[in-house]
């Protein structure tokens, strides 16, 4: 590992030393050329919608959006990936989220000479937009960010109230060996409150593994799935092949929603619309 490292550090230091800052001849300014590499698929996709997407180098696996991100190299899940494979890329700059970038990944870039730029989040539409604005901030497209958060504010404000609060099951599916459902403080809970309905399970954080008894305890009136998730289950008889769907309110009449994976729980430029489709989708619920 330390022979890996030490050649990593070469190739870094090598690349920084043939990249020197690019000279604007109208103006005289030095100015930096970045290598952007994106941790997560929120930060790209606000890079794109700022239009900074020709700094960006490679991403990571939920960069699905928009389409041009799939065609950047993909670096896989910030989980799994290594700094070797970051610094293959060769990007002056690592951005992602304080909650997902593993301290130890940090540290590694760190000493390899790579500037890692971390950004605060929550699953809030206040954080979604502050996001933006502090990703402008840094790529200094601050007057761009603007248009982007009123446009969020603008979508937010056409969700409409319910006439009654649907209960709804979030289930996470990757084939029928790995089903999980949402609990409090999860991205998807807070997208199923703003959206006008409450999240049929609770009383635990983030997700666990979901069971027959749970289901039918919780009894929602819909069930909410990635699109993907929905995919994993087509081959298997489907949501309602799973045990205590058919005995639930949802399972006796078929309503299920999926959206994008991304576009759900994002919580980035796009959230507003989300919250939007999600919010007519749930009222032909009542």
């Amino acid at each position: 590992m330390k022979l890996i490292l030490t050649i990593a550090v070469a190739l870094v230091l090598g690349f920084v030393s043939c990249s020197s800052p690019a000279k604007n001849e109208d103006t005289d300014k030095v100015t930096e050329v970045r290598r952007i590499v994106s941790l997560s698929g929120t930060i790209t996709e606000v890079i794109y919608e700022l239009n900074a997407e020709k700094e960006l180098v490679a991403v990571d696996v939920t960069s699905t959006f928009p389409a041009a991100a799939e065609k950047l190299t993909n670096l896989g899940h910030i989980r799994g990936i290594t700094a070797e494979g970051i610094v293959a890329a060769k990007p002056t700059h690592v951005l992602a989220f304080e909650d997902e970038m593993n301290p130890a990944l940090k540290d590694q870039l760190k000493k390899l000479k790579v500037e890692v730029v971390l950004f605060k989040r929550d699953y809030t539409v206040k954080s979604a937009k502050k996001v933006i604005t502090d990703i402008a901030k840094w790529l200094d497209k601050e007057e761009a960010a603007e248009k982007l958060t009123k446009q969020i504010d603008k979508d937010v404000a056409s969700v409409k109230k319910l006439a009654k609060a649907p209960r709804v099951l979030f289930v996470y599916a990757r084939g029928t060996g790995t089903l999980m459902v949402a609990g409090d403080n999860t991205q998807l809970s807070e997208m199923i409150k703003l959206a006008g309905g409450t999240n049929a399970t609770g009383g635990f954080e983030d997700f666990k593994p979901l069971t027959a008894e749970a289901v039918v305890a919780a009894n929602p009136d819909v069930i909410l799935m990635f699109d993907s998730g929905k995919s994993s289950l087509s081959s298997e008889g489907g949501i309602l092949a799973v045990p205590g769907v058919k005995l639930t309110n949802a399972g006796k009449n078929q309503a299920f929603i999926s959206m994008d994976g991304q576009y759900l729980s994002g919580f980035g430029p796009r959230v507003g619309k989300a919250l939007v489709e999600l919010n007519t989708e749930l009222g032909k619920i009542n």
